[in-house]
């Protein structure tokens, strides 16, 4: 259900993190999707970033963008698989205040869709930290488009009703009007 009240759109400032050992930021089509979408819908792109499945080079990045005022969301496709070089979610659980739980939860459920059972190997996680959303999904483009069209797009954006995250990001111009 969209619930938009009368109120002024607020644009977020959102970094992506693409996480491969195969990608280039030419071939990446999963972070480039969330730039196009998040752009889109009138946020702004904070940085951009490519990195190999490094559980300590990943939590680096997010850690820098968690202490800078300027980033108010991180979005992360890539590294939540269950071979031995996917570490995204270990590499960030540690660095949330709070777990989203109903985020991976919901993720799996709009996923059954189109993949089926495969959906339960998602390790997809969101959290709080330092004001910060920080949200990460699987690498697949199509992964990252269910997570945009059906969860991110509302939740992102300070007019859907009931609630959304823009009221729990205490940075930059979401402090300003929250609407």
């Amino acid at each position: 259900m969209n619930h938009k009240a009368e109120a002024v759109f607020v644009p977020l400032n959102i970094a992506v993190l693409t996480v491969s050992d195969t990608r280039s930021l030419e071939t990446d089509t999963s972070g480039q999707l969330f730039v196009d979408r998040l752009t889109a819908a009138g946020h702004k792109l904070a940085a951009r970033v490519l990195l190999r499945d490094d559980l300590y080079k990943i939590r680096a990045q997010v850690a820098t963008w968690i202490a800078e005022d300027a980033v108010q969301v991180v979005l992360i496709t890539g590294g939540t698989g269950f071979t031995g070089r996917d570490s995204t979610p270990e590499a960030i659980a540690c660095l949330l205040d709070k777990q989203v739980d109903g985020f991976g939860e919901y993720f799996r459920q709009i996923s059954v869709a189109d993949i089926g059972t495969s959906t339960m190997q998602s390790r997809a996680l969101a959290g709080l930290s330092n004001g910060t959303l920080v949200c990460s999904l699987p690498g697949s483009t199509n992964a990252c488009r269910t997570a945009w069209d059906g969860i991110l797009a509302e939740q992102l954006d300070n007019r859907h009703r009931p609630c959304n995250f823009v009221p729990h990001l205490t940075r930059a111009d979401a402090c300003e009007s929250r609407g």
